[in-house]
């Protein structure tokens, strides 16, 4: 009878990595880039946050072409985010690159948080309790967090009010660019914004209660056969759980959904999406970075960068527009395999 038990308990077990893998999306990226009609005469330098596989994601047939000088994979030093660098001479007058890959993703669901939680040294997660150059953790932060998470003594129930918090008071505004800058302090005043606005203030208010959290930088892969996704970048948040490691939160694409939907807070819709963006994301996205306030490898002229979610280039000492993909001038393309 025993033996009948466990042999159901791994059949039990092989099905639900059957169906999590089944809620799955696989297909190929296409980067192109191509810098050639900027000025001649300066040196050109791109970029490009490079995916790699992990838990969630699958990373293959890695192909990378063009006309450039030359190109390696580097990490950044604070973060240590891949990247795909590449140069061209002062005097190319052709400057192209093709970055594609194969991308197997996974939706991911955290869910069998522990009943109790483990001691831990806040020591250890030092680069994911700091303020950033525009997320603050101190003033008026640390105020909304203290009030938000007052009566809550664990990094789970405190990472949970502040989630709740920010489903409720902070809401998508189609006008932001790109995907918002993720400017804290400008935020609790209008709450506003896209992806990385919400996905910020969701970071910062965690580290200025004391739970360990981190922006997640990405791009959305596309639902039909062939599809542009030039413009599918996306952020969101993962917060740490002692003893269990690193859970999901999405309160942005709460806010989207409910502003495409036209959700009002307390319609049933409402309240599946809050749960479900609660440790799960959909199998619709990829990795690429995280973190803010980088020093790229090699090192971009100027300041540190705020996010890197999307490529970045510099000709000269200029950095380009990465929010006008026509005028940088690059496009990506999605193709279901």
């Amino acid at each position: 009878m025993r033996k009948l038990s466990y042999l159901l308990g791994i059949l039990w077990v092989l099905l639900l990595a059957e169906i999590v893998w089944a809620a799955g999306q696989s297909g190929l990226v296409t980067m192109n880039f191509d810098i050639s009609a900027q000025p001649a005469g300066e040196e050109v330098r791109l970029w490009i946050p490079y995916p790699v596989s992990d838990q969630d994601q699958l990373i293959s047939e890695v192909k990378v072409t063009g006309d450039f000088r030359a190109s390696a994979v580097y990490t950044d030093p604070g973060h240590g985010n891949p990247i795909l660098f590449a140069s061209w001479d002062k005097g190319a007058k052709s400057r192209k690159l093709t970055l594609s890959f194969h991308a197997q993703r996974q939706e991911v669901l955290r869910r069998n948080f522990p009943t109790k939680e483990t001691c831990w040294d806040p020591a250890d997660y030092q680069a994911y309790l700091k303020a950033t150059k525009l997320g603050p953790i101190d003033g008026e932060v640390k105020k909304l967090a203290n009030t938000i998470t007052k009566g809550q003594n664990t990094v789970q129930a405190k990472a949970k009010a502040i989630y709740d918090w920010i489903c409720q008071n902070m809401y998508r505004d189609p006008d932001t660019r790109g995907c918002g800058t993720g400017d804290v302090c400008a935020l609790l005043k209008k709450p506003g914004g896209k992806c990385t606005d919400i996905s910020s203030v969701y970071v910062a208010l965690a580290r200025a209660a004391g739970v360990p959290a981190r922006e997640i930088f990405g791009l959305r892969l596309g639902k039909k056969p062939e599809e542009d996704i030039t413009q599918y970048q996306h952020c969101w948040a993962e917060f740490y759980l002692p003893g269990y490691g690193w859970v999901p939160v999405d309160p942005a694409d709460v806010r989207k959904a409910m502003l495409v939907e036209k959700l009002q807070p307390k319609d049933p819709k409402t309240r599946a999406y809050e749960e479900y963006f609660w440790g799960g994301i959909d199998q619709y996205r990829i990795k690429l970075a995280e973190g803010r306030d980088l020093i790229l490898n090699p090192p971009q002229s100027g300041e540190a960068l705020n996010t890197f979610g999307y490529p970045f280039a510099q000709v000269g000492t200029r950095t380009l527009d990465w929010l006008e993909p026509a005028t940088f001038k690059y496009q990506f393309i999605w193709k279901t395999q």
